[in-house]
């Protein structure tokens, strides 16, 4: 699990693409996040590329410059294939080589920079596509805010159930209906039954939310019934993208006694397009900790290591764009360092029992929020039940989204004297419900 810094990490490197030196921009050299992406309103297949300021360095193309090594090519055989699965299955040595090469062949001066210019593909006409075949997603429950304002509003006196200061709770979620940033999704149906109700009805939704959440894919998997220690972890996990997992609220209400969200969260689920890898993030590793009169983790979810780079400093940010806006606007900002559970935690926990993790699987963080309204991360907590609507910049209010309404998430790494390692954009929009006869 230690945390390497190596010549990628450079903050003086500059590259021959423009727009990557941006000080703005989500994808500076330091960067070189993944996507599966084609050409839009082309006939072309999907394809692995990386992206390098307004750019995308189309994989299979850059392999046929002779770029890379030979030893190399075999991982790159499989950049041209339409999902990453079977590349990060190789393990990290393989995915930092590749990063490795990239990032000199992308610098200035670079002699490869004539032979490249013709790899590159502008994000503006690309089409991207879940960069994974997923073939478990697990939604965790990482926020002790968010698992806080959430329980206060059900159970005011003692909001926090008693495991949830011991183990990272998790639940097993859908991935059939995970899509990329871009989706759109009808208003789901769904049993609800008011307090007042004798019985239920079937009906629309009518508390739709957004859940701000990081999502992490695993890469090289484990052998069933060989757990991963915390120590090795990480070298499990490929990277890190934006995702919202929209939550019908009133569905929720209904069926989560006894076993948890069902219905009320398999509509519909969006991941950002670009897989940060971990070794991006190095520079932005911070200590893990946990409050001295919290419990301890046990011993299987500890270690010096992890205390002293277990959290990821990353921005989160919400914003909503009703029909009637022309920009969206800031409903949320958190950061993930707030987790009471980290990445090494979950991957950890959920194979102590000998589950074998698969390259590709999926896993939410949960909901990230702070402590204030304003950095909170689900309209729930923002309205507390949809009891106190909140005022959107033209007037309009919501206790929970509308048609029409979009959600966009965003997330970024900065700091004084560091790159901006950005997540590009996670945006979904809600359409009316298709009616039932």
């Amino acid at each position: 699990m230690m945390i390497k810094l190596n010549e990628t990490h450079d903050v003086d490197l500059q590259s021959w693409v423009d727009s990557a030196n941006s000080a703005t921009t989500d994808f500076p050299i330091q960067n070189l996040p993944f996507a599966v992406f084609k050409v839009r309103n082309t006939d072309q297949g999907y394809r692995a590329g990386v992206a390098i300021g307004e750019y995308i360095v189309d994989m299979p193309a850059a392999q046929k410059t002779g770029l890379f090594d030979d030893q190399l090519k075999a991982a790159l055989d499989l950049l041209s294939l339409d999902t990453l699965n079977d590349f990060m299955q190789l393990g990290e040595p393989t995915w930092s080589a590749i990063r490795l090469t990239l990032s000199r062949a992308l610098r200035k001066g670079s002699q490869h920079q004539k032979s490249l210019e013709g790899c590159l593909v502008p994000q503006a006409n690309a089409e991207f596509k879940v960069p994974a075949r997923i073939g478990d997603y697990t939604d965790f429950y990482t926020s002790i805010n968010h698992a806080t304002n959430v329980g206060k509003l059900f159970r005011p006196d003692n909001p926090l159930l008693p495991n949830y200061q011991w183990i990272p709770i998790g639940y097993h979620g859908r991935s059939s209906s995970i899509g990329v940033s871009g989706q759109s999704f009808h208003r789901p149906y769904g049993q609800l039954k008011a307090p007042d109700q004798e019985s239920p009805v079937l009906a629309p939704c009518k508390r739709l939310d957004y859940e701000l959440e990081v999502g992490i894919y695993i890469g090289k998997g484990n052998t069933l019934g060989a757990p991963i220690p915390i120590e090795e972890s990480e070298q499990h996990v490929f990277g890190l993208c934006l995702f919202n997992d929209w939550s019908a609220r009133d569905i929720q209400g209904w069926e989560y006694q006894p076993l948890g969200p069902f219905l009320s969260k398999s509509f519909a689920s969006t991941v950002s397009p670009w897989i940060v890898t971990m070794e991006a993030l190095a520079p932005y590793r911070q200590a893990w900790t946990r409050p001295v009169d919290h419990p301890q983790p046990l011993p299987y979810l500890d270690s010096l290591q992890h205390r002293e780079t277990g959290a990821v400093d990353m921005k989160l940010e919400v914003l909503i764009k009703t029909p009637s806006m022309e920009n969206a606007e800031r409903v949320g900002l958190s950061n993930f360092n707030q987790a009471y559970w980290s990445i090494a935690q979950m991957v950890t926990h959920h194979s102590v029992n000998g589950c074998n993790l698969m390259a590709g699987d999926f896993f939410g963080s949960g909901t990230q929020s702070g402590t204030s309204k304003d950095s909170m991360g689900a309209l729930l907590e923002v309205t507390e039940g949809g009891k106190h609507p909140i005022t959107l910049s033209n007037g309009e209010t919501r206790t929970f989204l509308e048609d029409g309404d979009t959600v966009i998430l965003r997330g970024w790494c900065h700091n004084e004297g560091l790159p901006r390692i950005g997540f590009g954009e996670c945006s979904g929009t809600i359409l009316p419900p298709v009616a039932r006869s």
